[in-house]
């Protein structure tokens, strides 16, 4: 018996987890949409395309070979990985403009719901064995006037040393790193996990070839990824950045924010490092 590995994992299987995860994220709802709002958006969408062609004379030969480019993004399941790298966040700003507190940032294709949840203070589902560096992170989770959210919901996932996430790469324990965490009375939370490292997006499918074709790199800097919400508070979505990421000025998701930055210390226990981060929750209106 084969047994496979995280380097086992390719495109067309990370792609096609990534599918399935949205597909039975409920997300597929029907938009209610307007005939006039449709007919804008589809309409802006096909003329931009048409004016590329006739502005750069887009030959027969560039025609098919997108066509088949994206028969291939199909094939391979990137669609998500697509949408969401070079997409989304523009969605997401369009989104959260509103907003007082936490702006936030992307959540891109490898977010899976209900994972196991403790109380903090806890420390993530990791193997025995985890590779990496020892990470606290803590902080707490106030509403816009201030005021703490107890009881908030911290949901946590991020990649490991080598740059995989568990369910999207074979030979990984189904929740490693992933972990839903409640904030206390004050809203405030402790966090124990390690902390992840930069990683290349999936070269090996159809968006990967866009990738090469362009002259682009694949990479994305070293990032946390949570959800914090509580009642009657605005869900906040955001990635968490380390300082000193030679990709966090040229992330191919487009995605690093300043005010996303962490300011990373020696932990206070000699054992690895720590963060503080607090989020700020917008009530909803």
């Amino acid at each position: 018996m084969t047994i496979e590995t995280p380097a086992d994992a390719t495109a067309a299987k990370s792609g096609n987890a990534a599918t399935d995860s949205f597909r039975n994220s409920g997300k597929l709802a029907k938009v209610d949409a307007s005939t006039e709002r449709v007919n804008l958006l589809a309409s802006k969408l096909v003329k931009a395309a048409n004016d590329i062609i006739l502005e750069e004379r887009v030959s027969y030969d560039e025609f098919n070979a997108l066509k088949a480019w994206l028969i291939k993004v199909g094939d391979d399941g990137e669609w998500p990985l697509f949408l969401d790298v070079w997409l989304e966040h523009s969605v997401e700003e369009v989104a959260t403009d509103h907003r007082e507190g936490n702006k936030g940032s992307i959540e891109g294709p490898y977010y899976v719901p209900e994972a196991p949840s403790q109380n903090s203070p806890a420390t993530i589902s990791m193997r025995e064995d985890e590779k990496g560096t020892n990470l606290l992170f803590q902080g707490q989770v106030r509403s816009t006037d201030g005021s703490a959210l107890k009881n908030a919901k911290i949901e946590l996932w991020h990649a490991d040393e080598e740059g995989f996430y568990s369910q999207f790469a074979p030979g990984i324990p189904e929740w490693n790193l992933r972990g839903t965490f409640i904030a206390d009375e004050e809203g405030n939370f402790q966090i124990n996990t390690m902390q992840p490292a930069p990683y290349q997006i999936p070269t090996d499918g159809a968006c990967g070839q866009l990738i090469a074709a362009a002259g682009w790199h694949a990479w994305r800097p070293a990032h946390l990824h949570l959800k914090v919400s509580a009642e009657g508070h605005e869900l906040l979505t955001a990635q968490l950045y380390f300082p000193g990421d030679e990709h966090n000025d040229d992330d191919i998701a487009s995605a690093v924010k300043p005010e996303l930055l962490l300011d990373v210390q020696p932990a206070e226990s000699g054992n690895g490092k720590q963060v503080t981060y607090d989020f700020v929750l917008d009530p909803v209106k």
